[in-house]
């Protein structure tokens, strides 16, 4: 299928220079999940409405990371999306989605609350690619409990005491800002058994200021780029097997994070509404991660634990994280739908 105008892919290609412009800016790490590929709005805002055999889908993960040392991590997301004037322009749609993270880290009970409202476009190119691009914007807000906080001079020499401080004042105990996130993807799928998706997204690209304390000596503490690629497929191999590997990294400021696996999805239903998942990912130097998941027609559950692999080992006994994912997709009216001028592979027809 070829386009009948330029215009959409031209201002699509003309965000992509913009975002590799920005990137030489990119150098405190972000909440993650490890399984990326099933929080599709906080990897890149750009996988907003990218749904090849749906109308829309709903989404939510939780992890619970580092459980057995005294400052544990809780991240939970709910998000969904949807396909939007899919057939009123030729060759492409919009996508349009929201996403909530909310975070709790430590035993100073850090929270943070994410909310985002989501919106990409998506452009057939030719026969067998497509162009997205997207972005998130939304509020950021965090809260602090002072109270649960130590400090050096409360130490008596046997416990702390509580008593008073001088050396740490919190000029608000909430802060709350605006935040951007754009991005681009590019995929491929040259037969019906194989799919390509690959991404680029930046995400603090207008670089808010997040701080507890009065800004000193010009350090208003803004928070650095984070740059985030990942690269995917899909294999149909034949009725019975669907494998998936994927490759997934993000860098901000001196902190970077690199994962890499396999899925594999099992068709136990002659028409695939049933599939057994079993995968396997690694976050380099940190995790193995094994995965086990089930779907059943348009619901999809699944379940990873990090293992942990890294000193860090000694004080955890190896237990990293649990984390669970939970995903709909769903079609608005089966019998007025128009077909994709591109299908995902998947088991039966």
């Amino acid at each position: 299928m070829k386009i009948k105008s330029n215009l959409y892919s031209n201002v699509i290609i003309g965000l992509f220079v913009f975002l590799l412009n920005m990137k030489r800016d990119a150098v405190a790490q972000d909440l993650h999940f490890s399984q990326f590929f099933n929080s599709p709005l906080s990897t890149n805002p750009a996988n907003t409405g990218f749904i090849p055999n749906s109308d829309y889908r709903v989404g939510a993960n939780y992890r619970d990371q580092w459980s057995t040392i005294p400052v544990p991590y809780k991240t939970t997301s709910v998000w969904a999306d949807a396909q939007f004037l899919r057939e009123k322009i030729p060759g492409g749609w919009f996508g349009i989605g929201g996403l909530v993270l909310q975070d709790a880290a430590g035993i100073g009970a850090l929270k943070s609350t994410k909310t985002y409202l989501s919106i990409a476009y998506h452009q057939i190119l030719g026969q067998s690619g497509l162009l997205s691009a997207g972005f998130n914007a939304g509020y950021v807000g965090k809260q602090i409990n002072q109270s649960k906080l130590t400090f050096d001079e409360q130490w008596n020499g046997k416990f702390f005491d509580g008593g008073n401080i001088s050396g740490e004042i919190f000029q608000n105990t909430s802060i709350g800002y605006f935040d951007l996130q754009a991005g681009l993807n590019y995929t491929w799928f040259p037969t019906d058994n194989i799919y390509l998706h690959t991404g680029f997204s930046m995400h603090h690209v207008n670089k808010p200021s997040e701080s507890f304390f009065f800004s000193t000596n010009g350090n208003d503490n803004r928070l650095k780029i984070r740059s985030i690629y990942f690269a995917d497929a899909i294999i149909k191999l034949n009725e019975q097997l669907i494998i998936s590997p994927a490759l997934y990294y993000t860098s901000q400021a001196k902190a970077s994070e690199l994962v890499g696996g396999i899925q594999l999805n099992f068709n136990v239903a002659q028409d695939g509404d049933q599939q057994f998942i079993a995968g396997f990912y690694s976050r380099k130097g940190d995790a193995f991660i094994p995965m086990l998941g089930y779907q059943w027609k348009g619901f999809r559950f699944s379940f990873t634990y990090d293992i942990t692999n890294s000193a860090l080992k000694n004080f955890n006994t190896g237990r990293g994280a649990n984390e669970l994912s939970l995903l709909f997709e769903g079609i608005v009216n089966p019998a007025y739908r128009t077909p994709t001028t591109f299908n995902c592979p998947r088991f039966g027809n």
